[in-house]
């Protein structure tokens, strides 16, 4: 009996579950049933007649031939994506869909108004957007796009400008200062219960300052440790101490008087948000009209 040809759509499973080294991961970015993705991989196996993933209950990892075969497979199916996009091209509008990998803050701001505008205008387009604290290898883990500070933007990318440059600002509330003196230079905040901000990797985040040239890094100390700058903006309304933010964040706050800001000329501007993807690789067609409508309002704001 013959056995079945092999099908695209099994090889680009295989390298997912590969990439992702999940079946359920893999499973999710398909569309399948991580039963319906093992049962695919049994198959292949049985119509290529060799072993091609390690299976335990917990994990899986490719064996050494699964291993040369995505390998192997990789440019090809990299050839097949932009033969697709070639074709997309062609299109009035582009169709497909983008994958990016932000911050939880810069998916917000996205939100605003480039992804609502974005959809708008390309409607055949979908966006598969994964709001991650971690600054991750977009090209390992199958993003078109990252966004991040421009500080954090690997220098091997092409970056665009999403917005304005963006300043962390330390603030507190009305009420927390008047019973404890507002600080006058970043030093004073050892004496002050400052709420700590914990990076994905569990390092506490160092704050930052700057005046007339002077950088200073400061080792804040307080009783409240948090992961999320919202809530870190909500902490300092309700007095717990003083936080150190993106301006942007506490700008209702401040509006409304329940937030004042303190230190505010030792905190200049940074470099701010920045769309980056890899220069060295074929910019999808959906990747190209989602930096126009950036630029777009880049440009407005």
């Amino acid at each position: 009996m013959n056995k079945a040809p092999l099908s695209l759509a099994e090889l680009n499973a295989l390298t997912l579950i590969v990439t992702h080294r999940s079946f359920r991961k893999a499973a999710d970015e398909l569309g399948l049933s991580a039963s319906t993705l093992s049962h695919m991989m049994r198959t292949l196996e049985a119509n290529l007649g060799v072993r091609l993933l390690n299976r335990t209950t917990r994990s899986v990892a490719p064996t050494s031939a699964g291993e040369r075969l995505v390998t192997r497979m990789a440019p090809l199916l990299r050839e097949f994506e932009l033969a697709l996009e070639e074709v997309n091209a062609f299109r009035d509008l582009p169709s497909g869909s983008l994958r990016i990998s932000a911050s939880e803050p810069a998916a917000r701001i996205l939100m605003e108004a480039i992804l609502p505008q974005f959809l708008a205008r390309f409607p055949q387009m979908s966006v598969d957007l994964v709001t991650d604290g971690r600054l991750v290898d977009i090209v390992a883990e199958g993003f078109d796009a990252g966004i991040r500070l421009g500080e954090s933007v690997p220098q091997d990318m092409v970056a665009v400008a999403l917005g304005p440059p963006m300043r962390f600002i330390t603030v507190a509330s009305p009420g927390y200062l008047e019973q404890h003196p507002a600080p006058s230079t970043p030093d004073d905040l050892q004496r002050h219960r400052c709420i700590a901000f914990r990076m994905p990797s569990g390092k506490p985040y160092r704050w930052e300052f700057e005046k007339y040239g002077q950088a200073l890094t400061v080792n804040t100390s307080g009783n409240l440790t948090l992961d999320n700058v919202e809530i870190m903006a909500d902490a300092a309304v309700r007095g717990l101490g003083i936080a150190y933010v993106p301006e942007h964040t506490v700008a209702q706050h401040m509006k409304a008087k329940r937030l004042v800001s303190v230190l505010e000329d030792w905190c200049p501007p940074g470099p701010g948000l920045f769309l980056y993807y890899p220069g060295h690789r074929h910019v999808p067609v959906g990747l190209r009209a989602f930096i126009e409508v950036v630029r777009e309002i880049a440009d407005v704001g």
